[in-house]
């Protein structure tokens, strides 16, 4: 099975820390200080059919760090628009950043890997979306997707970020010219830079089969704290990172169930410095780890139990997509608790196929990388060193990556033991 999940639009809802850097980057092939992209793609699968589609965006406009981005798609099932506008700094704060992106579709074919009711059920029973449920227990179903989030960064005058909130950086053929040649201590009151973030975001999704309907709805906030001690956060080789978050659903709207959640990533960045055909050689590491506090078990007078206070199936503890476990379905697994680890070597290629090639100067694109990685982790019902490291799955496979316009771009191929996955999209995933 191949199935290939495309978003051109800087998404950040699924996974990866959604607090980043605030920074303006210059490019040496480029100077103008608004930097601009255009990119149209087009693919075919089962679940979406042929479609085509166009990002575009936009840096540097109006503020040296402010980007706006979007993407429409088509097809003969399915559609949808996006928009995103990141890190347009208030004018009563200078270190205050509100970014809002948000994205509505219709599509053929949308799987959901949660039970499809909230009844009691035989405590036997195996829960869909669980770490040991089979790959064709889901609800497919046509139906719609809409998402959106609402988010205000704080950048602490700490670090790096002491005198000045919004990082500078030289590019030459896509590398900082002035960065660190080593990498700095951990330190947040003297190194790296701080941020503290208040999100607010929405998801539905809606599916109906039959007799049987699941729904995810959410009007959550998450309260999170980033620290970035890396030496390019586009793109680093060096340094690290830790992201802490608390998230809470007070069942405000049409959000029908009240829950909360914490997570903890942490990323670490080893640079083997250059060859003859390398630019770059890095190894990345990422660590991620999750529990929903709230979440309870109810039983009743037929020892039947019943999940309550848990985050949706799309949110949460959930492992399975584009960013963490890509040799599995998205949202493929789910529960209350979490735990993820990967490995990354990037080998940023020294040869530059579309560097000389007039017609193609339209991309921007500075160099290409060739990625090696695995990825292991699980889901489990309880936050128990025994549970949480027995029984992982896993995943390995490739990856061919760019940096257009100081954007990375990604394409991942993915192989688990539940088939293989393709994956565009935009950014590292860590």
């Amino acid at each position: 099975m191949l199935f290939v999940y495309l978003v051109v639009c800087q998404s950040k809802a699924f996974g990866k820390p959604p607090v980043n850097v605030k920074m303006n980057i210059e490019r040496t092939e480029s100077p103008a200080s608004k930097e601009t992209l255009w990119l149209p793609y087009a693919f075919s699968t089962d679940d979406m059919g042929l479609t085509f589609g166009l990002g575009a965006s936009v840096s540097g406009i109006y503020q040296e760090q402010l980007t706006i981005g979007t993407t429409v798609f088509g097809g003969e099932d399915s559609k949808g628009i996006g928009l995103g506008i990141w890190d347009y700094r208030l004018s009563f704060s200078d270190r205050l950043f509100i970014s809002v992106i948000g994205m509505v579709g219709d599509y053929p074919l949308m799987r959901a890997y949660a039970p499809p009711n909230r009844n009691f059920t035989d405590k036997n029973t195996v829960t869909p979306g669980s770490n040991n449920s089979d790959f064709n227990n889901f609800i497919e179903a046509k139906g719609s997707s809409n998402w959106w989030d609402l988010q205000l960064d704080y950048v602490l005058p700490i670090g790096k970020a002491k005198h000045t909130p919004i990082a500078d950086y030289q590019l030459t053929r896509g590398l900082p010219k002035n960065t660190n040649k080593k990498a700095d201590s951990w330190d947040p009151l003297i190194n790296g830079t701080t941020i503290l973030s208040l999100r607010q975001f929405n998801r539905y999704q809606f599916y109906e089969t039959g007799d049987e309907s699941i729904e995810g709805t959410i009007h959550a906030i998450e309260i999170g704290l980033l620290h970035d001690n890396t030496d390019f956060p586009t793109n680093p080789t060096m340094g690290n990172s830790q992201y802490i978050a608390f998230s809470h659903d007070a069942a405000w709207l049409d959000s029908e169930n009240q829950w909360n959640f914490v997570e903890f990533e942490a990323s670490q960045y080893f640079s083997f410095g250059a060859t003859e055909l390398a630019r770059q050689r890095i190894l990345a590491l990422n660590f991620w780890t999750a529990y929903a506090t709230s979440w309870k078990v109810n039983t009743n007078e037929q020892n039947e139990i019943q999940v309550a206070n848990n985050p949706p199936f799309l949110e949460g503890a959930t492992l399975g997509g584009f960013y963490r476990m890509r040799g599995f379905r998205q949202n493929r697994f789910h529960d209350k608790a979490a735990i993820y680890a990967s490995a990354e070597y990037r080998y940023t290629l020294d040869y530059n196929p579309v560097e000389n090639v007039n017609w193609l100067r339209f991309l921007k694109l500075d160099w290409i990388q060739a990625v090696l990685f695995v990825e292991g982790g699980r889901v489990a019902p309880t936050y128990n060193s025994n549970v949480l490291f027995d029984d992982w799955k896993t995943d390995f496979g490739f990856s061919l990556r760019a940096l257009t316009a100081g954007i990375v771009i990604r394409l991942d191929v993915a192989k688990s033991n539940e088939g293989t996955n393709m994956w565009a999209m935009v950014s590292h995933p860590f």
